[in-house]
């Protein structure tokens, strides 16, 4: 395997899922324009009970499959790979079928225990199904990951983006005559669509792939044991995301509640939290397209770096994945902080300008959480990041009820929220790294050649400012010409070298050595 394959499968995923954003990011600008917030703020407060659902289903099993089948594929036990996707598969179409079953059995109970807003449960009820369909796609996916085949995953996501973007958006203005709640209903029932879709391509794909695959040997491997692997791994893994999840859904049911009692009215409250979360989040999650697929690729080229007891391989790929992340980072919170005003009126959310400036200034520290995540669960290390969750929400949830419900504070004091517990799980995640393999870190590399370039970056905002007037068409130039002026500086300060670059699938085939 080549020692570059880490950043051809990221390369890959972040094709996949730019596209992805670029699609959300429109159908974000569509829904806020023509929609309205409130429709969004009440599919919002659903969501996070669905992903936690969701977690619940999957119990973390995809990403224990992908490191499993790494391990198995790098010592070329390709029919035990075969075997390990086989019994996972097995258990994620149990679960999900289970979880399912017992949410649309107690969708009454679930909805007046939960939910401020009855509105909400025709947009539940949609949702239900799509927990049984992503359950069944993330055996897939975790799957190729594992081969370290991001393609399939890839194709899979651009069509169900695809599919949800054009037929959520068409049902919710279609269904906004018969009420708010069912132009929500109309962005639920393009989520279901979308997720069928992409199963059925990455079913295609696996179809496909089994017809090919040659295994060295069928496996003899007990199922138990296989079962018991994938819940070792999982488990911690399940704990994590319940209490990412579960800190979202405390969220949608904390700050409109919050806003309340600050004296915003119900309709208002939803407003702003469809604003905060559809536009606010929306933006500062924008960039963590590339540290999504990062964080993914991570887990199999890691275990099977460590698997071949690689160590060194390891350190580089962990360095670099910590490096690539805060320079593709820090110039996306810049342009987030410096035109958010602009930004925001896009979403038609003007009320959120500051709320994005306070979200900005975490921004880098959310995307270190996401890569570092990635490296703990690729170390085996899978029990740290639910640790440092816990740690994080300890004091994250009295501030949140505290803050969001004073009236001079409300969304803003949500905002800082957040920001104090990206940096703080951020720190926990890279402090664990340090000691898990001994990793130096290179304060040059990773703070100061990037800033440098930053400060190069915001002196040309202050420069075009002073000639133009601030609008979008003027934002897009700047922001265009600051990531020029950015990578030139990294280039010449050696924050970026060739040897980068070569890494990068498209720069290897026209770059000399």
């Amino acid at each position: 395997m080549p020692k570059n394959s880490l950043l051809y499968g990221a390369a890959i995923l972040f094709a996949a899922n730019l596209i992805n954003r670029i699609l959300g990011f429109i159908y974000q600008y569509l829904i806020m324009r023509y929609v309205g917030s409130e429709a969004y703020g009440l599919f919002y407060m659903v969501f996070p009970v669905y992903m936690t659902a969701l977690v619940l289903t999957t119990a973390g099993i995809p990403l224990a499959i992908s490191k499993l089948v790494s391990e198995k594929v790098s010592m070329g036990h390709y029919g035990e790979a075969q075997k390990v996707f086989r019994v996972a598969f097995m258990m994620l179409l149990l679960s999900g079928f289970l979880v399912s079953l017992i949410l649309y059995l107690n969708i009454p109970f679930i909805v007046n225990s939960f939910f401020s807003d009855p509105r909400i449960i025709t947009v539940f009820k949609i949702c239900i199904p799509s927990v049984f369909v992503v359950s069944i796609a993330s055996a897939f996916r975790g799957y190729f990951q594992g081969l370290q085949n991001m393609i399939p995953s890839a194709m899979s996501q651009i069509f169900e983006q695809i599919l949800r973007v054009t037929l959520g958006f068409t049902l919710s203005i279609k269904l906004l005559n018969h009420g708010v709640e069912w132009a929500a209903a109309g962005l639920a029932m393009g989520m279901l669509a979308g997720e069928i879709l992409g199963l059925f391509v990455i079913l295609i794909h696996y179809l496909r792939y089994k017809t090919e695959v040659k295994t060295s040997r069928l496996s003899t491997e007990p199922t138990r044991k296989i079962m018991t692997s994938l819940l070792g791994l999982s488990l911690p893994i399940t704990g994590s995301r319940l209490m990412s999840t579960g800190l979202s859904a405390l969220d949608a049911a904390i700050i409109p509640r919050q806003l309340q009692v600050a004296g915003y009215t119900s309709s208002s409250a939803a407003s702003l939290f469809g604003q905060f979360s559809g536009t606010a989040v929306t933006l500062l999650t924008f960039p963590s397209v590339f540290t999504f697929a990062l964080a993914t690729s991570l887990v199999p080229a890691i275990s099977e770096a460590i698997s071949r007891n690689d160590y060194k391989l390891a350190e580089i790929r962990c360095l670099d994945a910590l490096r690539y992340t805060i320079v593709l980072g820090l110039p996306c919170v810049l342009v987030l902080f410096y035109f958010a005003d602009p930004l925001t009126k896009l979403f038609n959310s003007s009320e959120v300008a500051t709320v994005l400036r306070v979200l900005a200034i975490g921004g880098l520290f959310a995307y270190i959480q996401q890569t570092t995540t990635g490296i703990l669960q690729g170390l085996g290390r899978t029990f740290l990041p639910l640790l440092h969750s816990t740690i994080s929400a300890v004091f994250r949830i009295p501030l949140l009820i505290h803050v969001t419900s004073i009236p001079k504070w409300g969304l803003v004091g949500s905002a800082w929220v957040y920001v104090l517990s990206f940096f703080c799980i951020a720190v926990l995640n890279m402090i664990a790294i340090k000691h898990s393999i001994k990793l130096t870190y290179h304060l040059k590399n990773l703070i100061v050649q990037p800033i440098i370039a930053g400060i190069g970056m915001v002196i040309l905002f202050r420069i075009i400012s002073l000639f133009t007037v601030l609008s979008m068409l003027s934002c897009l130039i700047s922001t265009f010409l600051g990531f020029m002026i950015y990578f030139t500086i990294l280039f010449v300060n050696g924050g970026i070298t060739k040897a980068d670059l070569r890494k990068i699938p498209f720069f290897n085939k026209h770059l000399k050595p």
